[in-house]
């Protein structure tokens, strides 16, 4: 697979040679963890035209904005000082520090600092390099981490990492957002298994973790049409009470099971939609040229099957898919290539697309994986 996914590529060759690494995914059967055995860190580089962001969709925005006030308001984080690991384009820890009026530090390779604006910009601070322990005098109220841990292999280390910073701020509250591995697994949803993901996570696995690495495990939650994971921890404490949302270990492994049974009769589905579409005459385009259309593409080892990928994200716009080298274009161009199906890597987009397709004149089949 593609080892980077969120790449901005700027020619179809370039695309095309991208380099490759191999997954190969391995369970943990005594805690339900998944890792991807063969997975070579120094593969990959999140310092180069990394970008992620989802935040140019309104229903993304929505749900950013809701989930900060919760945190907000059910850890009095009011004035309070905040610390993101992995803060991407910084678009949460601006919309935190907003809501607070406290102060934020971000940390991540791919910020980029001329597209940081917000009335909070000045009381927020962002350092453009990996997290480690040179930054451990930086722990703020609290600590924030979506979308980090599943791109790190020895995710202990990690977690026991920031553990030993708290050592001296018990009440610190630690933030964590990641996709959930039960739902990929059930739903067979091979797209969402890629090579930036090295780690993957049910609930149950991901409150065992925390409680492994010496925090005491407040809330697990699911979000975002149950496609997300939430959990709230402080530094230690005595509770170790397990949650109700906790699956056992032997509940991933039938999910395991299931998804190794049913993954070749998916794929084959969508390869046959895809074929009949083609064989007609007609056209297909994917929405959406994230992670999840890297995954998708790749894995089917799809070509002129696709005939455009589309991204509202206007930065993506005029670059190729790490793999496949298909082009990203703006939703205007389905104007003129008037796709018979249209493919959304989320449905949890589905409302958006079919209004931006309604608003464009496009009378497309719309179809989420």
């Amino acid at each position: 697979m593609p080892v980077h996914s969120c790449r901005l590529v700027a020619t179809r060759h370039e695309a095309e040679a991208f380099p490759r690494g191999r997954l190969r995914l391995g369970l943990c059967t005594s805690c339900g963890f998944i890792t991807n055995t063969a997975y070579e860190p120094e593969l990959q580089s999140y310092f180069e035209s990394y970008e992620e962001t989802q935040g140019f969709s309104p229903r993304f925005r929505q749900f950013a904005r809701e989930l900060a006030q919760r945190w907000v308001d059910r850890y009095d984080l009011e004035g309070k000082d905040v610390l993101e690991i992995g803060c991407g384009t910084g678009e949460f820890l601006l919309l935190m520090c907003e809501l607070t009026g406290g102060r934020g530090v971000g940390i991540d390779p791919s910020v980029v600092f001329e597209r940081v604006s917000s009335p909070a910009a000045d009381r927020v601070t962002f350092i453009k390099d990996l997290y480690d322990e040179r930054y451990a005098h930086l722990a703020g109220d609290a600590v924030i981490c979506r979308h980090t841990l599943e791109h790190i292999h020895p995710v202990a280390d990690f977690l026991r990492m920031i553990r030993r910073t708290l050592d001296a701020r018990p009440e610190t509250v630690v933030l964590f957002e990641l996709p959930d591995a039960l739902r990929v697994l059930r739903e067979c949803a091979f797209w969402d298994i890629y090579y930036e993901h090295c780690s993957y996570f049910t609930p149950g696995s991901l409150a065992r973790l925390f409680r492994l690495t010496g925090f005491q495990v407040l809330a697990v939650e699911l979000d975002y049409d149950d496609q997300y994971i939430l959990v709230e921890a402080v530094p230690d404490g005595d509770a170790r009470e397990i949650l109700s949302i906790e699956e056992s270990p032997g509940v991933v492994a039938d999910a395991v099971g299931q998804f190794t049974r049913n993954l070749a009769a998916v794929q084959e589905r969508w390869r046959a939609e895809l074929d009949a579409v083609r064989s007609g005459g007609r056209t297909t385009a994917v929405w959406g040229s994230g992670s999840k259309g890297v995954a998708f593409l790749t894995t089917l080892g799809l070509g002129e099957e696709v005939s455009a990928v589309v991204d509202i994200n206007p930065y993506k716009h005029g670059k190729f898919m790490a793999g496949t080298g298909h082009e990203i274009v703006a939703p205007e161009a389905l104007r003129e290539l008037r796709p018979e199906l249209v493919v959304a890597m989320n449905p949890v987009y589905l409302e958006e697309i079919q209004r931006e397709l309604d608003a464009l004149g496009v009378n497309a089949r719309l179809e989420a994986v």
